[in-house]
C-alpha cells in the first residue's frame, strides 16, 4: 500500500494564485511577482521566519519560470554535494536547456568555504540562486555572494491567511474533502502552529486521524487533549530547533537562569551554532534588559566577540556566563517599546517638516531662509540643556520613551522630569 503524504505536502501550492500570504511579495502587481512573470529573475535571498513558504515559492518560481529546479538542504549537504549540482547546472547549459533554479534552504547554516562554492556558478551564469533562511543574512550570508542577490523579506501568515489555509484544506484535500469536519473553534490550532502554516496543517491532520470518524465537531479541547503528546512526531523538518530557542529567550526574559542554562545545554547538545545562540542573547539584551542594566549590551556583545574567537567547546563556558547573567538582570523592554511606537508613528505622520531651527544650514542661502536661525546649542547653557522644540509643531510634547519600574530607569525618570517639568508628563 502506498505510503500518504501529510497533509502539509498535499495542500503544497503549485502555483502564485494558490500561495498564501506574502502579498506584498507575490501579489497582484508586487515586486517579486513582477520580476517572476518577466522572466527577468535574479538571484534572491528569501528571508522569513519558518513555515511561512519560503521553499513552496521557491519551487512555484521554478515551475512558473519551466526551468529545472534543483534543491539542497545546508544541514546534510556538503561542498561536493554543491559541485555535483553545478556539474549538472553546466551541461544542461551547454544542451541550450533553461538555466536551472538551484534552491538552497537554511543557506545561514553554509560555511564560508561552502557558500564560496556557490559564488562561481552565479558569477557565471549556471544557475539563478534562491536562497532560504530565518537569519539575517546580513550576518549569514558572505558578502560577495550576497552583493548578488536580491533579498526579499517574508512575513508572518495573519490570523487570516492561517484560517484560509485551514477552510482550503477541509474543502480541496483529497482525504478530507470527504469527511464531514466542521471548526467550532481555532484558536488552539493557530496557537499550537505558531503561525507556521506547515504545522498548522499537521495539528490539524493530527485532530482529526486521532478522532478516527469521518464527522467530527473540532473544538479547543479537542485539539488540545490530541495533540500535545503527538505534534513532536510530526516534527521531520526540525521546526523544534525553534520552539527551543523560544524557550530559551523566554526563559532569560523570565528571569530563570536555570531554565535558561537547561534550554543552552539543549541547544549545545543539538548542535546549535555558536554564533547563532550569542547573537540573541545580544538582541535579548538590548529588547528586554535595556537601560534597567546598560551593562548586559556591554557583555552580551563581548561575549559574540569571544565566541567568534574562541568556538566550541569552551565558548559553553562563556554563554553560560553570559545566560546566568541576562537572566539574572533587571529587565526593562522601554526602548524596545519606544521605537515601537516611534515608527508607527512615523508610518502616520512621517512627512511632517523638520523645524527651521533644527535644520543643517551649510549654505548662505539656507542660513537666510532661516535654517539653524534661534537653535540653541546645548552644551552653551547651565548643566548643558536649553529647553526647546524638537519635534515637528503636531507632534510637540508626544511621549515614546516611557522609562521602565526599576532602579537604573526611574533614576532616567527623575532626570527627564527635572529637564522638562511638565511637557512630557514625566
Amino acid at each position: 500500500m502506498p505510503t500518504i503524504p501529510p497533509l502539509a505536502e498535499r495542500m503544497r501550492p503549485v502555483n502564485l494564485d494558490e500561495y498564501v500570504g506574502q502579498q506584498h511579495l507575490v501579489g497582484e502587481n508586487a515586486i517579486l511577482r513582477r520580476a517572476i512573470e518577466s522572466g527577468n529573475l535574479p538571484s534572491l535571498i528569501l528571508w522569513g521566519p519558518p513555515g511561512v513558504g519560503k521553499t513552496t515559492l521557491a519551487f512555484i518560481i521554478s515551475q512558473q519560470l519551466k526551468r529545472p529546479f534543483f534543491s539542497l538542504s545546508a544541514i546534510n549537504s556538503g561542498v561536493k554535494d554543491v559541485r555535483e549540482v553545478i556539474e549538472k547546472a553546466a551541461r544542461l547549459k551547454e544542451t541550450e536547456e533553461n538555466l536551472p533554479v538551484l534552491f538552497i534552504d537554511e543557506i545561514h547554516r553554509f560555511s564560508k568555504s561552502q557558500q564560496d562554492s556557490l559564488l562561481g556558478a552565479v558569477e557565471r551564469g549556471l544557475v539563478t540562486l534562491i536562497g532560504a533562511t530565518t537569519e539575517n543574512p546580513s550576518f549569514e550570508v558572505i558578502s560577495a555572494l550576497l552583493s548578488r542577490c536580491q533579498v526579499y523579506i517574508l512575513k508572518h501568515l495573519s490570523e487570516d491567511d492561517l484560517v484560509q489555509l485551514i477552510n482550503r484544506a477541509l474543502k480541496e484535500d483529497t482525504l478530507l474533502s470527504k469527511k464531514q469536519v466542521a471548526i467550532k473553534e481555532h484558536e488552539a490550532l493557530l496557537r499550537l502552529s505558531g503561525g507556521d502554516a506547515r504545522k498548522l496543517l499537521n495539528v490539524l491532520e493530527i485532530v482529526i486521524n486521532a478522532v478516527g470518524k469521518d464527522a467530527l465537531e473540532i473544538t479547543n479541547k479537542l485539539v488540545l487533549d490530541n495533540v500535545q503528546q503527538n505534534l513532536a512526531l510530526y516534527d521531520k523538518a526540525g521546526e523544534q530547533h525553534y520552539d527551543i530557542i523560544s524557550a530559551f529567550i523566554k526563559s532569560i526574559r523570565g528571569s530563570d537562569p536555570n531554565a535558561a542554562v537547561y534550554w543552552l545545554a539543549r541547544m549545545i547538545a543539538g548542535g546549535e551554532d555558536p554564533l547563532f545562540i550569542a547573537r540573541r542573547l545580544l538582541i535579548l539584551a538590548s529588547e528586554d534588559i535595556g537601560n534597567a542594566n546598560p551593562n548586559a549590551l556591554l557583555l552580551a556583545n563581548n561575549c559574540f566577540q569571544a565566541v567568534n574567537v574562541i568556538g566550541f567547546p569552551e565558548s559553553r563556558i562563556i554563554l553560560s556566563q553570559t545566560v546566568v547573567y541576562l537572566a539574572s538582570s533587571a529587565k526593562s523592554n522601554a526602548s524596545y517599546e519606544a521605537i515601537n511606537r516611534a515608527q508607527e508613528l512615523v508610518a502616520r505622520t512621517g512627512d511632517l517638516p523638520v523645524p527651521l531651527h533644527v535644520r543643517n544650514a551649510p549654505t548662505k542661502l539656507m542660513k537666510d531662509i532661516g535654517y539653524g536661525t534661534e537653535y540653541k546649542y546645548s552644551h552653551a547653557y547651565e548643566g548643558n540643556f536649553a529647553e526647546q522644540e524638537y519635534f515637528p509643531d503636531r507632534l510637540a510634547g508626544t511621549r515614546l520613551y516611557e522609562p521602565g519600574d526599576n532602579a537604573a530607569e526611574l533614576k532616567l525618570r527623575e532626570q527627564l522630569k527635572r529637564l522638562w517639568k511638565n511637557k512630557y508628563g514625566y
